[in-house]
C-alpha cells in the first residue's frame, strides 16, 4: 500500500474497492427489529450468490418475513449453511446459467456482479420472468470523492478500456482494481437497460461485522481486545463511515417489500462519527484495557503506514479521499435505513472471529502486524522525546 505522499489512482481504487466490499455507540439509533415495518405479502426471491458475506443475512431475514428464497451460485462457498427452506440452484455466472431458464420470480437480488457481462447474460434469461432487479453496487462508482456530501447524482467513473463486455473479475484484479469502479458503474447501467423503471441500485460503503473475511473492520475489535498500547491513526475527529452487513441486508429486503426502485448510497451511521469515538466504542463494548496512542497523519506517511489497509476503516480527510468518510445517505435514511449500535457490531465481530479456526485467527488480513505496530510506536515515542 502506498504512503499518502504517493496517492495514486491505484491506491484510490483499492480504497474504494475495499469499502464496497455499524452504527455509533450511544447514538440512540433504531434497529431493524424496532423499525415498525410490517411484513409484506410473500415474495419469490432469487438471490444471485447468497452464500458470501451479506447473502446469508438476506436469506435468513427474508425467510423470517415469510418470503420464498432461491439462491443461485456455484455451490462452493458455505453452501451447506443454507436453511433447509431455501432452494439452491447450481451454476456459474460465467456462462452456466441454464438453471435460471424457464423460471419466474418476483425479485432478483444480484450480489456478486463486478462486470457488466454478468448482468447482461443473466438479464437475457430473466427478462420477462422477474418483476424487479436489485443490483448491489458500491460507492466506488463515483469519479470524485474529494468533497464531503457526495450524493447519488454525482458523476460516475468512466471506463476507458477496449470492450467492457470482455472484462472479468480476473482483469479487474490484474488492473490493481482501477477497473472496479468504472465496471460497477457500467453494470448499473446494464441493469437499468434491461429492467427500465424496475431497478433498485444500492451503493454500500464499507460493509463490516461478523462473516467479513477481509478483516477491514475486524482488525480493531481483535487488536483492542488484545489490550495494551494501541496505535490510533490521525485525529480522533477524523470521520469514518461503515455499515453492519446485517443492517444492509435487512434494509434491502424491506426495500424489496416496498417495491422501491432508484439509486441509494448505503453506509452509516446517520450522524458524523469520528474514528476516536469508534475506537472508544469498541473498547467499551468488549471491556478492554487498551490505551490509545494517537499518531498523526504526517508521521504515519513518513513511516509508510497506509490508511485503510494498515489502519483499517480510517482515511485522512484530505486530498483525493477527503470525502470518503462523509458521503450523503439522506435518501436511504428517508427510506428507513437503520443501524444497530456500534457495541453490537463490535461484540459480534469479535465473537465471530474467535469462533474461527486457529489458523484463521493467527494472521489478520488487514492492519499492522504486532511487530510493525510496536516498531512505529517506538519511533513515535522517540520523536516525541
Amino acid at each position: 500500500m502506498l504512503p499518502l505522499s504517493m496517492i495514486s489512482a491505484t491506491r484510490r481504487k483499492f480504497i474504494k474497492l475495499s469499502v464496497a466490499a455499524g452504527g455509533a455507540l450511544g447514538l440512540g439509533l433504531q434497529t431493524a427489529a424496532s423499525a415498525g415495518e410490517e411484513t409484506k405479502k410473500s415474495l419469490r426471491l432469487l438471490i444471485l450468490g447468497g452464500t458470501g458475506f451479506t447473502g446469508p443475512f438476506q436469506v435468513r431475514y427474508a425467510l423470517e418475513r415469510g418470503h420464498k428464497v432461491t439462491v443461485f451460485n456455484r455451490g462452493k462457498t458455505h453452501a451447506g449453511e443454507m436453511p433447509k427452506e431455501v432452494e439452491q440452484l447450481i451454476g456459474d455466472r460465467n456462462g452456466q446459467l441454464d438453471a435460471l431458464k424457464n423460471r419466474k420470480w418476483d425479485v432478483v437480488i444480484d450480489n456478486p456482479t463486478s462486470a457488466p457481462v454478468w448482468v447482461r447474460d443473466a438479464a437475457q434469461i430473466l427478462k420477462g420472468n422477474v418483476d424487479r432487479y436489485v443490483f448491489i453496487s458500491t460507492i466506488s462508482v463515483y469519479a470524485d470523492t474529494s468533497k464531503p456530501g457526495t450524493d447519488e447524482t454525482a458523476p460516475l467513473a468512466k471506463y476507458n478500456g477496449p470492450d467492457a463486455m470482455k472484462e472479468s473479475r480476473e482483469s479487474i484484479i490484474a488492473s490493481k482494481f482501477q477497473l472496479y469502479g468504472p465496471l460497477k458503474a457500467l453494470s448499473e447501467q446494464e441493469a437499468e437497460k434491461w429492467f427500465p423503471k424496475q431497478t433498485l441500485i444500492v451503493r454500500p460503503g464499507l460493509i463490516v461485522g461478523p462473516r467479513d473475511e477481509t478483516d477491514r473492520f475486524s482488525y480493531w475489535p481483535v487488536r483492542i481486545d488484545r489490550g495494551g498500547e494501541v496505535m490510533a491513526p490521525g485525529e480522533p475527529s477524523d470521520p469514518v463511515q461503515f455499515i453492519d452487513g446485517r443492517d444492509l441486508a435487512e434494509w434491502i429486503i424491506r426495500m424489496v417489500e416496498k417495491r422501491e426502485t432508484g439509486i441509494y448510497n448505503a453506509t452509516g451511521p446517520d450522524k458524523t462519527l469520528g474514528v476516536g469515538a469508534m475506537l472508544e466504542g469498541i473498547k467499551t463494548a468488549n471491556k478492554s484495557n487498551a490505551n490509545f496512542t494517537w499518531v498523526n497523519t504526517d508521521f504515519l506517511e513518513a513511516q509508510k503506514v497506509a490508511p485503510w489497509s494498515d489502519m483499517p476503516v480510517w482515511v485522512p480527510p484530505r486530498g483525493e479521499e477527503a470525502g470518503m468518510g462523509r458521503l450523503s445517505i439522506q435518501r436511504a435514511l428517508a427510506k428507513g435505513l437503520t443501524f444497530r449500535p456500534l457495541a453490537d457490531t463490535a461484540r459480534d465481530t469479535l465473537a465471530w472471529f474467535k469462533s474461527q479456526p486457529a489458523e484463521r485467527q493467527a494472521k489478520l488480513k488487514a492492519g499492522l502486524s504486532p511487530e510493525r505496530e510496536a516498531e512505529v510506536l517506538a519511533a513515535w515515542h522517540k520523536k516525541a522525546s
